[in-house]
């Protein structure tokens, strides 16, 4: 990774851990614990052209050469899917679907190095984990600003039942709604 940085050419990462592994380990023993991490190993090494790693326990890591943060984000929600679809390759129980939550971040984007990479990958995956897992997050950069308000709680009342309903966070229904605001004074 860090010969893409010197050559000053993008490179994204991925960091992508199992959901539940622990839970897995614990409750269907060593061995089906086993299992699982080798079938990750194996689907990410077909998939990812031998650029996949394990890097700790459950936790693996995916370079993409000269990857444009959406072009990174489509093939790990990609990679995302089809784990999800392999459920017979990992010999489980259906109770106990396998999921991956995966955290990307792309230089020269979100870091100047191949630390700040790995770095910047790591919270990306963990603000994935802590927003629901079995998903793909993207690390926060400059640009993207957090900005807090207050709301009737009858609006947030009605926002989180809508979400509930639609079966979608509630930050992506206001993240709509900004867009289509905006689109709309766009307009005129």
């Amino acid at each position: 990774m860090d010969g893409w940085i010197k050559k000053d050419e993008p490179v994204a990462l991925a960091h992508l851990d199992v959901d539940y592994f622990m839970e897995i380990n614990q409750q269907l023993g060593n061995e089906a614990g086993d299992r699982v991490l080798q079938t990750v190993a194996a689907l990410l090494q077909e998939w990812s052209d031998k650029q996949a790693y394990r890097v700790s326990g459950d936790e693996f890591a995916v370079v993409l050469p000269k990857a444009t943060l959406e072009q990174a984000f489509l093939k790990m929600e990609t990679l995302r899917a089809q784990i999800e679809q392999a459920q017979d390759r990992f010999e489980l129980p259906e109770d106990k679907p396998v999921t991956i939550t995966i955290g990307v971040a792309q230089y020269p984007r979100d870091a100047k190095n191949e630390q700040g990479l790995s770095r910047a990958a790591s919270a990306a995956l963990v603000t994935a984990k802590e927003t629901g897992r079995n998903q793909v997050a993207l690390a926060p950069n400059e640009e993207m600003v957090m900005k807090s308000c207050y709301y009737p709680s009858t609006a947030v009342r009605r926002l989180k039942a809508l979400a509930e309903q639609l079966n979608k966070k509630e930050s992506v229904l206001l993240r709509e709604a900004l867009n289509d605001l905006l689109r709309k004074y766009d307009q005129q």
